[in-house]
């Protein structure tokens, strides 16, 4: 199996002013590109050509290193490109909005707890909102282009929103303001799309 890079469902300039074109142009054209490119040299002619990726990444501490920071980016990005959206934000609703509000209290407080659990990753990585194996929701960050998939991860479960904190992900506009940058993030968020995703898995 040799991925390759999907187009984006929306152009570069699309989820200006809240992320820039350059920076989505660099960010899925060069680094998207870069982690398949990697991934795919360094599965082949190995078992995990034939293993889907998400079973590929449970394995995580057991891979090598190539296999798990490449085919963790492309998983991470791939996942990242779908909960966006032009004039995106808002909030959720249905099952999902019951879900944030059983776990969390109030919509307004699981901002504040994804939001924190962003701006404290040190260095590069991620933050997530994920469903565990019991089906509760809670928020978790990984580092570098690890995820929640992964046996390696503090907290395990099924990711359904993703956050890429990589100074790649937001330095051109918003250089070191991290959380000026994840400010940002709740208006191009695809609401539909992660509870689409919450759905599966809950």
């Amino acid at each position: 199996m040799s991925y390759q890079l999907s187009n984006l469902p929306f152009s570069y300039d699309a989820l200006e002013p809240f992320i820039d074109a350059k920076t989505m142009e660099i960010h899925h054209s060069k680094h998207h590109q870069g982690y398949i490119n990697k991934f795919n040299n360094a599965i082949k002619d190995t078992k995990f050509e034939d293993i889907p990726l998400e079973e590929v990444l449970k394995l995580a501490s057991s891979l090598p290193g190539a296999v798990r920071n490449n085919g963790g980016g492309h998983y991470n990005h791939t996942l990242f490109w779908s909960i966006l959206k032009p004039n995106g934000g808002g909030t959720p609703s249905g099952s999902l909005e019951r879900a944030i509000e059983d776990a969390f209290g109030s919509f307004d407080r699981f901002k504040e707890e994804f939001a924190k659990a962003a701006a404290i990753r040190f260095g590069s990585g991620w933050a997530w909102l994920i469903v565990k194996d019991n089906g509760e929701l809670d928020i978790t960050s990984t580092p570098n282009q690890d995820n929640p998939l992964m046996d390696v991860a503090d907290i395990q479960g099924t990711p359904i929103l993703g956050l890429d904190v990589w100074e790649h992900a937001y330095y051109l506009n918003y250089q070191n303001r991290r959380p000026d940058y994840i400010e940002a993030f709740w208006n191009v968020i695809n609401w539909a799309e992660v509870a689409s995703k919450y759905e599966k898995v809950s």
